[in-house]
């Protein structure tokens, strides 16, 4: 089958082809989907977790937005020359040694409290500073790979079927997301110090990066591979790119960042918001089949738990938007995206005490989660919308441009976020965050364009 063979023969039968058929995958499509869910897995099962596992380590609220900040800081910066690294060598090779990186990085935040406290020439370094240093290791998978990701995609796929083609891989990826949690909370379980259960889940996640690599190192066909001939050219080459960006990103480019500025700002906070500030665990005694077993979840596991309901709504809705889309066009899809982002820390931060008239504390959290879940509804058709003007052979760079431009913007946030956590308060910040986000969906709504592709196909 070739690469522009979006959608197998109906006459091939068997499971396999089947669900290849029904997700749009071609084979490189398959393979990143299967290594996107390894590293999903991986990151999920970690990163949700983090600012929680600084804060046992020590650190502050404002230490915990400056994380989310250099985060921000990481995200901006990588994907660009992951892009054209992605063009330069091929995506196998690429895609191999971002999945090596990222290994190493849930090594070192395994490693990390064993570390303890270091004083070098008179300043002592926390144990915390290592999950900064872990960061940067870790997110080379996500955030370098994520030009490469894109591109093997767009290279595999019809222009008119792009939305579901990203709904593939992201049914992989939000599948590790919902299973990621799940076990981590499990994990956590085992052990009352959140400080050691949580390095049990970080040793399984240095499994799964082990085995993310190798698969797609080994299954995934580099002979169809777009691969750049010419060096690159630096600085002068992002700003041809930037000058050169498709005429239709640039108000989904604005709408997306002001949208992703005010998740920027509180998305960290999440985990504290259940453990620290509502501080809701789960007690309960469950009889099946006569016998009766003892619930009894800390605030963490729960929130492993609440991250499950999360992206239970996310793959139950995900792949029936990308199907929408192809009637109603990309836009409406991407808007309802943005538009539950930027509600979504009111929600939050308001919605249990709301709702507790009606229902207990973890059940309304349950349904804040579970709304949570309806903003990736958007994703694929918003994948599809930023790499679909993009030239043939060109999508790895055209997705880091449009990357490099929306977090450059968006790294101050969780700072901004950080600082109103700790010296103002946490309704203040996740209120101005909800501003900023229904402000960016307006924006998009008003003047957002279609891509053609979708536009022809209604």
């Amino acid at each position: 089958m070739s690469k522009d063979q979006a959608i197998a023969d109906p006459e091939e039968t068997g499971p396999l082809e089947t669900f290849r058929q029904f997700f749009a995958l071609e084979r490189d499509v398959l393979v990143v989907s299967l290594s996107m869910f390894a590293f999903s897995l991986g990151f999920q099962m970690t990163s949700r977790f983090l600012p929680e596992y600084m804060v046992a380590l020590g650190a502050s609220g404002f230490v915990v937005g400056l994380f989310g900040t250099f985060g921000n800081v990481i995200s901006a910066v990588y994907p660009y020359p992951g892009g054209a690294i992605s063009d330069r060598i091929g995506s196998r090779y690429a895609l191999t040694a971002f999945g090596l990186v990222s290994t190493v990085g849930f090594v070192v935040w395994l490693i990390a409290p064993n570390v303890g406290a270091v004083t070098v020439a008179g300043v002592t370094i926390e144990p915390w500073i290592w999950i900064f240093v872990g960061l940067v290791l870790a997110q080379a998978w996500k955030s370098f790979g994520l030009g490469a990701t894109f591109a093997v995609v767009k290279q595999a796929t019809d222009p008119s079927r792009l939305a579901a083609g990203f709904a593939s891989t992201e049914t992989f990826r939000r599948t590790a997301l919902l299973i990621g949690p799940v076990l981590a909370a499990i994990l956590i379980d085992l052990h009352p110090a959140f400080t050691v259960s949580f390095r049990y889940v970080l040793a399984v996640a240095v499994v799964f990066g082990v085995v993310g690599t190798l698969v797609q190192h080994v299954l995934y066909d580099a002979s169809g591979d777009a691969v750049g001939g010419g060096r690159f050219e630096g600085v002068s080459r992002i700003r041809t790119d930037l000058r050169e960006m498709p005429d239709p990103l640039r108000p989904l480019l604005i709408g997306d960042t002001l949208v992703r500025f005010a998740n920027g700002m509180v998305y960290v906070f999440f985990v504290l918001v259940v453990t620290r500030i509502f501080s809701v665990g789960l007690e309960r005694t469950v009889a099946v089949g006569g016998i009766s077993y003892a619930v009894d979840l800390s605030p963490q596991a729960f929130f492993g738990y609440l991250l499950g309901v999360e992206m239970v709504v996310a793959l139950i809705t995900m792949v029936p938007a990308a199907k929408l889309a192809e009637r109603v066009g990309l836009k409406p899809i991407v808007a309802l995206g943005f538009f539950v982002y930027g509600v979504f820390p009111l929600v939050l931060v308001f919605g249990p005490d709301l709702l507790s008239p009606f229902v207990s504390i973890q059940w309304a959290l349950v349904l804040v989660f579970a709304f949570s879940g309806l903003r990736f509804a958007g994703l694929p058709s918003h994948k599809a919308l930023i790499v679909g003007p993009a030239e043939q052979g060109a999508g790895g760079r055209v997705t880091g441009t449009y990357y490099l431009l929306r977090n450059t913007i968006v790294i101050p946030s969780a700072a901004i976020g950080g600082y109103l956590w700790d010296f103002v308060s946490p309704e203040v910040a996740f209120t101005v965050a909800a501003v900023i986000g229904v402000a960016g969906t307006g924006y998009f709504l008003v003047f957002g364009e279609e891509f053609e592709a979708y536009a022809r196909g209604r």
